[in-house]
């Protein structure tokens, strides 16, 4: 481990090392963050999907909170690093998470939490290397893929070693499922309080589901595996029922990016097999994966904690990936550190429903920043490949959400003084990380083998 990060997490260690397990266990809640992969905005009911059937999804926002101006990222590492680390993916300087940086994970586990990883992991550069998988970086507990599924298979680890894999995709949202639900009954210490972080290899690139889910929905393969991930989700709320543990635990539902909906582009640039159907529903949001629009970044987010977070309550305010590390610290009781920049603020007083405002601004990587109903992107707002819009002229864009959200009429010509403000904005938030991203894993891929 760098030196730097194990003298933190020491010195992190010592400040809490007086709470005993007792405490910890009896004031703490669980935490499950269930993560998905590309799925859209308006893929499930309850974000206005008509055509896709997520009754649990549907059943989880009416238990608790549902935001709609939630923000990730715009691909898979960087947005898995924003969500561990509450780093924005641009202090990387590249696609995945150096071993240096710290993640919520290593904190809950130095206050006593059980913490544990199931599914895509995706930040290790897709490699083994050991000091960055999940047993170092928190985790007690890792069951899944180092990266995603882009050749229609995946190879699995458990804890560090090599674990064999499976060309079935189909079959992958029920393992997942039944991994986690596993843990909660056999490895779980029930004396203290877990973390269990449960990302879906669904529903990115090559889709599929199980015979009991596929050809059944009205959306095609992709409504199916839509539907698949509500039923295992709904499995997974069942087991904290049996368990007893549904009112002392905080459950987080999200995606890590946009939808992969770009038909002519994937095509041309990506170099995906013709038979590949992966698109989502980004409803009215500008493009989908890879892009700094809305659709690239704006996600379903929902969030239950009986008796703590509103139930049935729709928020609006500006809430991201980046803000769980510094939100789970007021709830886990770890501090955040202060040796490097935290891009997340705490936003519990928004989640308890204390109060209606969010973040003021949010920054897409290379792109440019929203604040309250504005939305700038630079000139050279950075585009993964397959999200490029090649009619998009080359020039500064200014949008009012509240009036366009679609992002279809730029109003950078008639507000240029808050065009500069927001510039301005932009600069300060990359300071010296204002460098030209790398093209990273998942720019180009291999077409899936017959």
């Amino acid at each position: 481990m760098d030196p730097k990060k194990l003298l933190t997490v020491a010195l992190l260690f010592l400040v809490h090392s007086t709470f005993s397990q007792t405490n910890i266990s009896a004031e703490r809640p669980n935490i499950l963050i269930i993560f998905t992969d590309d799925q859209g905005y308006a893929d499930i009911g309850c974000y206005g999907s008509n055509l896709n059937r997520t009754p649990r999804l549907d059943r989880l926002a009416a238990e608790g909170t549902r935001f709609t101006s939630f923000y990730s990222q715009a691909v898979c590492g960087p947005s898995r690093s924003a969500l561990l680390t509450g780093r924005q993916p641009i202090r990387s300087k590249g696609w995945s998470m150096p071993a240096s940086e710290i993640t919520f994970a290593e904190l809950m586990k130095e206050v006593g939490y059980q913490t544990a990883c199931i599914g895509k992991w995706d930040v290790s550069n897709r490699q083994p290397i050991i000091d960055r998988m999940p047993n170092a970086q928190g985790f007690d507990h890792y069951f899944g893929p180092l990266g995603a599924n882009d050749a229609g298979r995946v190879q699995f680890h458990l804890n560090n070693k090599a674990a064999g894999g499976t060309t079935d995709m189909g079959s992958l949202t029920r393992l997942y499922t039944d991994h986690a639900i596993e843990y909660l009954n056999s490895e779980r210490d029930a004396e203290r309080p877990f973390l269990l972080y449960v990302a879906h290899t669904m529903m990115h690139t090559i889709i599929d589901a199980s015979d009991r889910f596929r050809g059944k929905s009205e959306g095609g393969l992709y409504g199916d595996v839509v539907e698949e991930f509500d039923f295992e989700t709904g499995r997974l709320l069942d087991a904290l029922d049996e368990l007893k543990l549904r009112d002392n635990t905080l459950v987080i539902y999200t995606s890590d990016n946009g939808p992969w909906n770009q038909d002519k582009y994937t095509q041309k640039k990506k170099g995906h097999p013709v038979d590949s159907i992966f698109w989502g529903d980004a409803g009215s949001l500008r493009n989908g994966k890879g892009s700094p629009y809305e659709g690239g970044y704006r996600l379903p987010c929902i969030i239950r904690w009986p008796g703590k977070v509103p139930a049935g309550r729709t928020s609006d305010a500006i809430f991201a990936t980046i803000d769980f590390l510094p939100t789970l610290s007021s709830i886990a009781g770890y501090d955040v550190p202060a040796d490097r920049r935290i891009d997340g603020i705490d936003q519990i007083e928004l989640l308890l429903g204390k109060t209606d405002t969010g973040r003021d601004h949010f920054y897409f990587n290379h792109a440019g920043v929203r604040q309250g109903q504005w939305k700038y992107i630079k000139a050279n707002a950075h585009f993964y490949g397959y999200a490029i819009e090649d009619d998009r002229p080359r020039t500064e864009e200014l949008y009012d959400l509240s009036a366009d959200i679609g992002e279809r009429k730029n109003l950078a010509n008639l507000y240029p003084a808050k065009v500069k403000e927001l510039r301005e904005l932009t600069h300060s938030i990359e300071g010296e990380d204002a460098t030209e991203p790398e093209p990273g894993i998942g720019v180009q891929r291999t077409s899936r083998s017959k």
